[in-house]
């Protein structure tokens, strides 16, 4: 900090120098700013403090006794320092303070010529740390001219006599603390209702109470803190800096770097201790679930389902060959292995639905197939075998969150609710179901039907509605976990991500060939910022949630793709089934040399948007 030959003479001279130090104040405060005038933030120029603090130097042992005139020349023709260059000393200054590094915060709003805030934010800092509330209120009024909007004082004001009276309390002053009440806050007339829980706190007994009750840390330097920093978003920034105003600018820098991260798939850390700031935040896409880990060849014809269960420790699969196959996960090495086989399926198995537990799941047949099965996972017994009439079609099940309650219909006009035994509790007469999804609520269902349309169906109070309408049939669909997004596989034109509470289409992705198959397509991932479908082109499809461009193409398949399923645990794990009769899992890429990483980087083509 010696650009201008100031800062090592100042540190020598000025600590024996009280002319010096008065001088460099009287400048730091402003004083000296009628020379060549202040900026809106009150912070004085760099030319006027840069003269000032340079002729102040020379009094100091071993100093020169005075500067000379082309010294004082080019201090005088000192670059004034722009807005942003005053905005990032003074946020240095700031996260330097609180480092408490303050000589060093000194030395540099001197050389500068900055001013880390305004004198009266000082005094108003300093008077709430000590608990000086009389004083603090004092120090509103010359806050005031500084505000915006100084209504706000009233706010300020409250929040101030609030603590006052807190404390009060806490140190049994009840007295005090009631002339605070009676005679400071009510009278301001704001906030009523917080004034009457605040009289509630006069009953407490003893001082662990009231803080419990109040959810306060209690005096002290913690709470006061907290009250300064409530204080502060009511002051602009030229008068007193936000609090921990560097630390937010970076993190919230790191944030945004991360959500432009096409291949981030990884939970979210929001300690800067985690990540470096001397490098931009990049994610390599053989992190990402792009490589062929095993195929799954158990499977003896088309494999047209395929999910994983809610706590990830388990895979699904279901047949034309009239079989499920549950798969368990090894937790460490996510290896798949077969656990149990599930047969009799006659007509083979289109559709699967964890129960929310996963004790349960139940399997669905082809449009030709009027039966359900609902089997105990854990036991490998067929709990239900449930059909309504030889006439039904039961294609699509979807649990209500209650763990108690499915709801399942069929292109025949079937839709029911029913319970764990296959009894019927209610019926939808005339719904021509193609896919069925209960909501968070536990009381409605929504059902893509062949209108080419999704509507939400209430069974308490036998209400329906139209959600979303397309121009094509609606193939499948699902829903995010928060219930706002929808993920439609569309007839002829691919896949369309649905805003469910506004009801517009929000995206279109590109890339994927859909006809007239059912392709089943996932959301996946830390957060569920990816989307992933199969497709008629035998390959896998991955988008960013935000991009229309596949961010990845995974091949290897040899037929149609019908499903896939990203593991809800393991954001790094995903499965995909297809007509060629295999199951593929996809993970991150092994440690490959060059030649592989070449191979791969072909199996993986990547389309950054």
């Amino acid at each position: 900090m010696q650009s201008n030959g100031a800062g090592q003479n100042q540190e020598q001279g000025q600590s024996q120098d009280p002319a010096a130090l008065a001088c460099l104040s009287a400048a730091q405060n402003g004083e000296s700013s009628s020379a060549t005038g202040s900026h809106s933030n009150g912070l004085v120029s760099g030319a006027s403090n840069g003269a000032a603090a340079g002729a102040s130097t020379g009094s100091g042992p071993g100093a020169p006794s005075a500067v000379s005139a082309s010294e004082l020349g080019s201090l005088k023709k000192k670059k004034r320092l722009s807005q942003a260059e005053e905005d990032v000393i003074r946020l240095i200054g700031q996260h330097l303070h609180g480092l408490g590094l303050n000589q060093t915060v000194d030395l540099l709003m001197q050389e500068s010529g900055c001013r880390l805030e305004h004198p009266s934010a000082t005094k108003f800092r300093n008077h709430i740390m000590e608990g000086e509330w009389d004083k603090a209120e004092n120090d509103l009024s010359e806050l005031k001219a500084l505000m915006h909007s100084p209504n706000a004082i009233v706010r300020m004001k409250f929040l101030l006599l609030q603590q006052k009276y807190l404390e009060y309390l806490e140190d049994g002053k009840v007295l005090e603390a009631l002339q605070v009440l009676r005679g400071e806050l009510t009278p301001l007339k704001y906030n009523t209702d917080r004034i009457h829980v605040l009289s509630g706190y006069l009953m407490c007994s003893h001082a662990d109470d009231l803080r419990a009750k109040a959810e306060w840390e209690g005096k002290g330097i913690s709470s006061r803190s907290r009250l300064l920093d409530k204080l502060q978003t009511y002051l602009p920034p030229s008068v007193m800096l936000p609090p921990r105003r560097l630390h937010t600018l970076l993190r919230q820098a790191v944030e945004l770097q991360r959500d432009r991260c096409l291949y981030h798939n990884t939970k979210l850390d929001n300690s800067l201790d985690s990540v470096s700031l001397l490098l931009d935040h990049v994610c390599s896409r053989k992190q990402f679930p792009c490589y062929t880990q095993q195929i799954l060849t158990e499977h003896c014809n088309e494999v047209w389902f395929c999910k994983f269960s809610n706590d990830g420790t388990r895979l699904a699969t279901g047949s034309k060959d009239t079989t499920v196959i549950v798969w368990q996960v090894d937790p460490d090495t996510h290896q798949l292995k077969l656990w149990r086989t599930l047969e009799g399926h006659a007509y083979g198995v289109s559709y699967l639905a964890w129960s929310p537990d996963d004790t349960y799941l139940i399997a669905c047949g082809p449009d030709d197939c009027s039966e359900l099965w609902l089997w105990n996972v854990q036991t490998g017994e067929l709990r239900t075998k449930m059909s309504q009439s030889h006439e039904d079609s039961l294609t699509s099940v979807a649990w209500n969150p209650d763990g108690k309650r499915f709801v399942t219909g069929g292109q025949r006009g079937q839709f029911y609710q029913c319970d764990l035994d296959g009894n019927l509790l209610d019926s939808w007469e005339g719904v021509r179901v193609q896919c069925l999804w209960c909501l968070g609520d536990g009381r409605s269902v929504l059902a893509s039907d062949t209108h080419q349309r999704i509507r939400g169906y209430n069974f308490e109070d036998l209400t329906d509605r139209n959600i979303v309408q397309e121009d094509h049939p609606i193939m499948s669909f699902t829903v995010s976990k928060n219930g706002r997004l929808a993920l439609l596989n569309v007839a002829t034109q691919g896949v369309h991500l649905w805003d469910l509470q506004d009801r517009v289409l929000v995206r279109k992705y590109q890339g994927v060939t859909q006809g007239f198959y059912t392709i089943h397509s996932c959301f996946g991932g830390h957060n569920e910022d990816f989307i992933a479908s199969g497709s008629e082109d035998h390959k896998v499809y991955i988008w960013h949630k935000r991009s229309e461009l596949p961010i990845a193409e995974l091949t290897g398949h040899t037929r149609t793709v019908n499903c896939v399923s990203w593991n809800p645990c393991v954001p790094s794990l995903m499965a995909s089934a297809s007509d060629d009769g295999t199951v593929r899992i996809w993970g991150p890429a092994p440690f490959l040399d060059t030649q592989e990483v070449d191979s791969f980087n072909e199996n993986c083509s990547s389309m950054d948007s």
